[in-house]
């Protein structure tokens, strides 16, 4: 069990039989009444995003997340991806569902964090950068600059991103998976 008086931002709690971030929080003392704590949550499974008031001192259950490093394998069909715990080498196969969006990025060997909540994956932590080759994308005509625009790149996972135009296929290249940009060339 958790205070409302305890909650910091990265906090997470059990409410509704659902899993909560604590995004911000405030905590109100008005000159007239009890005081209390103005939340703002974010579902950890769905990602919706919900305002909620609690009293000061009121106790909720606190979900305890378990964060395991697995390695991704490969693809089993085109909704499953196959996952080796780097403790007991155990494989455990994950939907593309709980995967997310992320899945573009998935190349083999790559290590990431599984979230589990009840013995039950409720998401995946990429790495924030990825190193991709690209593998399709227009040529570069001379005098292309980089502040000369962008241009759609493939890279070997099939994902697509905005490229400057001097990039060629063969080069790696650095991607932030937040927010599915261009961060510049990787040397080999």
């Amino acid at each position: 069990m958790i205070s409302s008086n305890d909650f910091r931002s990265g906090t997470t709690i059990e409410l509704d039989g659902q899993v909560w971030r604590v995004i911000e929080f405030l905590h109100v003392k008005p000159g007239k009444g009890a005081a209390f704590v103005r939340t703002k949550l974010k579902n950890v499974i769905s990602g919706n995003v919900n305002e909620r008031t609690f009293r000061a001192g009121e106790t909720l259950a606190q979900a305890v997340i378990d964060k395991r490093e697995m390695q991704f394998v490969y693809p089993q069909g085109d909704n499953e991806f196959v996952f080796m715990d780097m403790e007991s080498y155990e494989q455990e196969a994950i939907t593309r569902e709980a995967v997310g969006d992320g899945s573009k990025y998935l190349k083999e060997g790559m290590t990431l964090s599984i979230l589990k909540w009840n013995d039950r994956i409720i998401g995946v932590e990429l790495p924030n950068t990825v190193v991709l080759e690209i593998v399709e994308t227009d040529p570069g005509v001379k005098g292309d600059t980089a502040q000369g625009g962008v241009k759609p790149a493939r890279v070997e996972t099939g994902a697509v991103v905005n490229v400057p135009l001097f990039i060629t296929v063969g080069e790696k290249i650095k991607i932030d998976t937040r927010d599915d940009s261009y961060l510049g060339r990787e040397s080999s």
